[in-house]
């Protein structure tokens, strides 16, 4: 019996249909009922009501809509056991990537504290973390140390000809540094959002973000490699500084610190097989037990004479604007962690909403994002986006709503305050060992290679791209590198559409591509045409090309009739604004399926079957995104 899964038969009969039958019995509309006059819409989007200003609220404070019908008896514990869960991860991760932004460990808390209570106010999505992430903390201090290296904070020693780094005044600029910078990505952000602009996630695809985390990741580690082998080893920026930095690490290998590396050895261990333990036990287990933050505020520095990480004081930090003069310097870093962070965000952002069955507003959560970033700038925070690792933790541990990030909140709050006298010093062995530890899944994306390459070539070669040009260029021009290419691909690929001849499949009105199916049909004397791409200026050539070779060239007589079947509302109402149609070309030649084109060139025929028919010289082109009426002229 044949296992293949059959389905109904259907018949329709109705009569052939062009776009004037169809517009007479569907009734359309004209352009000007569509879209009114620009005064009309002017004058309602000033005009005040309360629905409308209900409206105005809920979208702009998403927080109204959802936190009045909060149940706590519903969602009360979940939230709250995952946004304790959630703000333990928060701890460790903060202090450990306030190092990769070379400021101190305190600012990864506020980076912890600040954004993630503007977020709740402002954000759409219900499950996503935000905070400190390991890529937007590598491109702030790949900033910090470029406007505050070592070098400028050099004080000559009052004993001996020495120098020494003032390491306070150095510390106190990056953390200026920190803050304009995020102040300014965020303004970016805050603007991109207003305008409506948050469809500009989509330009980066996914391949050139994973090859960019998988790149930056790498930095990460060699950055680290003076941190877990305690080697005193130079800090370089711009391009090439990953390999400069690479040598001038490998070069000092004989000057290892054996306490350091020996602790950093035994932190990435406990830390690797605690993780695997978690992630073996998480049916078992109701939380994931925090073995980073045991890990950090071990003290195990008391035990070996590492290099410790000064913290300052448990307070919270007053509000201060930042160094505008430092614009100027910033803004390409500005808007490549304005852009970075957005595309993360937005993708587990959506990501969570299809899974969970609601929607998140993409331009609603570039204005959230930009205020957590300005706001906490003016706390000296450093740029923060949604973190995968703390997102996948409040979910799996049943958080519902962003009740959680504000617990999350809490136990930061609670930390700074009362027990941040447990992180006044931190060995920075055990910071660069959690960074290390947590890059993990970013190392598995090179996999991709081989997914790529079975599926998409052009993606494999973006990919490849992004990650060589991130590799060699530093952070920022490899973004700015990467998206450039990848606008070239796209452009590539509207230039080599796919064009193809449709014939019938045999008993149905199916038309499908002749040369990719067998059993596909060219009706006697019709010849259908189709474009896979939008027909716009850059490819309008090469498209009349592909049309004159595959249909006009196919015929000797000189009477060929060519019509438009599929088309889109949007392309018929282009051409009727374009002035396209005429006593000659009447929208009599447009139809609304091929197969209403194709019945029509058979019954003009006087025909009642296609294979009974002598060739004529007719065509059908098939294009449901034409956008350039010079094609049919």
């Amino acid at each position: 019996m044949d296992s293949r899964r059959r389905f109904g038969k259907y018949k329709v009969e109705r009569e052939v249909l062009d776009e004037e039958r169809l517009e007479e019995l569907s009734q359309r509309k004209t352009y000007s009922d569509i879209h009114p006059p620009l005064t009309k819409q002017l004058k309602e989007s000033f005009r005040c009501t309360v629905p409308k200003l209900k409206r105005s609220l809920v979208s702009s404070f998403p927080v109204l809509y959802w936190l009045p019908k909060y149940s706590v008896w519903d969602y009360g514990m979940p939230d709250l056991i995952s946004g304790i869960s959630v703000g333990i991860m928060h701890l460790p991760q903060g202090m450990a990537y306030a190092l990769l932004a070379s400021v101190p460990p305190v600012f990864g808390l506020y980076s912890s504290l600040y954004p993630t209570l503007i977020y709740f106010i402002f954000g759409t999505s219900r499950h996503i973390s935000i905070g400190t992430f390991t890529i937007l903390s590598i491109m702030v201090g790949s900033v910090t140390e470029r406007l505050a290296p070592d070098v400028n904070f050099t004080i000559r020693n009052g004993t001996n000809v020495t120098e020494e780094v003032d390491i306070a005044t150095r510390d106190l600029y990056r953390v200026q540094v920190a803050a304009a910078t995020t102040v300014l990505g965020g303004l970016i952000q805050l603007f991109l959002g207003v305008v409506k602009f948050g469809f500009v996630g989509t330009y980066l695809s996914e391949p050139l973000v994973r090859a960019y985390t998988t790149a930056a990741a790498a930095h990460a580690v060699v950055g680290q490699l003076r941190n877990i082998s305690g080697v005193s080893a130079k800090r370089f920026s711009g391009p090439l500084s990953l390999i400069y930095t690479l040598v001038d690490v490998c070069s000092k290998l004989p000057q290892t610190h054996l306490p350091t590396l020996a602790v950093s050895a035994v932190t990435m261990t406990l830390l690797i097989a605690a993780k695997e333990l978690n992630g073996f036990f998480s049916s078992k287990l109701p939380v994931p037990v925090p073995v980073e933050l045991i890990t950090v505020s071990s003290h195990v520095e008391t035990l070996w004479a590492c290099t410790v990480e000064s913290s300052l004081g448990p307070v919270l930090q007053t509000p201060n604007v930042p160094s505008v003069s430092l614009f100027r310097e910033v803004i390409g870093d500005a808007f490549a962690l304005a852009v970075v962070g957005y595309a993360i965000s937005i993708s587990l952002g959506k990501t969570f909403a299809l899974k969970h069955g609601y929607k998140v507003d993409s331009n609603q959560e570039l204005v959230a994002l930009g205020l957590s970033n300005v706001a906490g700038g003016f706390f000296q925070c450093f740029s923060v986006c949604a973190s995968m690792s703390r997102s996948l933790i409040q979910v799996t541990t049943g958080g519902k709503t962003q009740m959680a990030g504000l617990a999350s909140a809490l136990i930061v709050l609670v930390t700074i305050l009362k027990l941040g006298a447990l992180f006044q010093e931190l060995p920075k062995a055990v910071l660069a060992s959690v960074v290390l530890v947590n890059l993990k899944g970013m190392f598995k994306q090179y996999s991709d290679i081989v997914t790529l390459w079975r599926t998409n070539k052009t993606d494999l070669v973006v990919w490849l791209v992004t990650w060589v040009s991130t590799m060699l260029l530093n952070l920022d021009l490899g973004l700015a590198a990467s998206i450039t290419f990848a606008l070239f691909t796209v452009i590539f690929r509207t230039q080599l559409p796919t064009y193809s001849v449709l014939g019938n499949v045999p008993s149905t009105e199916l038309y499908v591509d002749m040369e990719t199916h067998r059993e596909a049909r060219q009706i006697p004397g019709v010849t259908i045409f189709r474009s896979s791409a939008t027909v716009y200026f850059a490819n309008a050539e090469l498209y009349l090309e592909a049309l004159k070779e595959k249909i006009f060239q196919d015929f000797s007589e000189i009477d060929v009739d060519i019509y438009l079947a599929g088309c889109q509302e949007s392309v018929v109402e282009q051409l009727e604004r374009g002035n396209f149609f005429s006593e000659t070309i009447t929208k009599g030649n447009l139809f609304a399926s091929v197969h209403d084109a194709v019945l029509n060139c058979l019954n003009n025929r006087g025909a009642t079957s296609p294979p009974r028919f002598d060739p004529s010289a007719v065509s059908v082109v098939e294009n449901s995104d034409s956008q350039n009426s010079r094609l049919f002229e």
